[in-house]
């Protein structure tokens, strides 16, 4: 494990996905009840945080994602289409056959 505070941070963020993935998937009725309500809000949040440091500027260009001085990010912004591909594409249009494959990338 890398031992950088980056290291720890995504350690524990791995760890709060993967727990509140099992408890979903493992969960009856009145418990997925409680944990969509009390936790999905929080992953909304924190989702939006991310794409609104991902924002489109008046050209389209994403402020983040710019590598270069004068280069143009890739189009779209990867944090947006890794948001959009692991939400709004269903598993019928997906090329792989697990969505949990596109989130891991």
């Amino acid at each position: 494990m890398n031992n950088s505070i980056f290291g720890h941070l995504e350690s524990s963020l791995n760890g709060y996905l993967a727990d509140l993935t099992r408890r979903g998937e493992s969960a009856d009725p009145a418990a997925a009840t409680r944990i969509a309500n009390g936790e999905l809000p929080r992953v909304v949040a924190a989702l939006q945080a991310v794409l609104d440091e991902h924002r489109p500027d008046e050209q389209g260009r994403c402020p983040s994602c710019r590598k270069r001085l004068f280069g143009r990010a890739p189009a779209p912004c990867r944090a947006y289409l890794a948001a959009h591909l692991c939400l709004l594409v269903t598993e019928d249009d997906q090329p792989y056959s697990d969505t949990r494959q596109l989130g891991a990338r």
